[in-house]
């Protein structure tokens, strides 16, 4: 049998300890709501020493940067993401690396460590996943979806659904649930009401979220274009060179260019 590299690269990235939980499309596949990912994203400890450990790993399989920001927490504490890839075989393996992944607060980042120890692999749990999925892409409203329907708490379920006869259906058998959610959900504030007019609360909510990651991901862009611009300077000197000084010289290069906080 065939080992998944994404497992087996969270395996070394934990050795000896909890450095980094397997979240986005690779979490996905976990909780067996998609069949396969085409690259592996993780949370990682916002720490000197995870960082440390999970470059040599990535060496040691001929990792090398894609464009983003360094794996450096004066960086990754501001809400950059890092990205590298290698080959295995004929495979192009794509990583991305995050501290402070969007929709997702400190209070959450800390039961995720908690929850996390001594699960083998450690993956994020629904409710994580389903905020990660708050994107631009009209694909993961259809996730959120089935993560709504594989949960059990009928709070949860109100929090995430993404179908107006489903919500309807729910508030029905679990008036009180309901009531006692409701306030977190504007659209469930407009309950009773016609499955016509929720499916449109539903359209307008997907779009405002979708906005929301839009003008996000226009800072980072807009932050970032003088280090875009510099990038095929920066990777040429880079070329052929161990990660490890790889990324020392990427750091230097990017201080002054890419901004710590966009």
């Amino acid at each position: 049998m065939i080992k998944n590299i994404y497992i087996e690269l969270t395996e070394k990235f934990n050795d000896g300890r909890l450095r980094a939980v397997i979240c986005s499309g690779q979490a996905a596949v976990l909780h067996r709501i998609a069949v396969m990912s085409k690259d592996g994203d993780w949370i990682i400890r916002e720490e000197q020493e995870s960082l440390s450990h999970i470059t040599q790993i990535l060496e040691g399989y001929g990792a090398v940067y894609r464009f983003g920001a360094p794996l450096d927490i004066r960086w990754l504490k501001e809400g950059w993401s890092s990205h590298f890839e290698f080959m295995q075989g004929n495979l192009r393996i794509r990583t991305d690396f995050f501290t402070r992944p969007p929709r997702i607060s400190s209070e959450m980042l800390e039961q995720l460590w908690n929850e996390s120890e001594g699960k083998h692999p450690p993956f994020i749990n629904k409710h994580l996943l389903a905020e990660m999925k708050k994107t631009n892409r009209e694909k993961d409203y259809a996730v959120i979806g089935e993560i709504a329907r594989r949960m059990e708490n009928p709070r949860d379920i109100f929090l995430y659904s993404r179908s107006a006869r489903d919500i309807i259906e729910l508030a029905g058998a679990f008036p009180k649930a309901l009531e006692e959610i409701k306030d977190r959900r504007e659209l469930l504030t407009k309950l009773p009401c016609p499955t016509d007019e929720l499916e449109k609360e539903l359209d307008a909510e997907r779009r405002k979220f979708m906005h929301a990651n839009e003008e996000r991901l226009l800072k980072y862009s807009d932050a970032s274009r003088k280090w875009s611009e510099k990038w095929p300077e920066v990777r040429s000197l880079v070329s052929g060179r161990p990660l490890t000084e790889s990324h020392a010289i990427i750091s230097k290069n990017a201080e002054g260019v890419l901004p710590f906080a966009p």
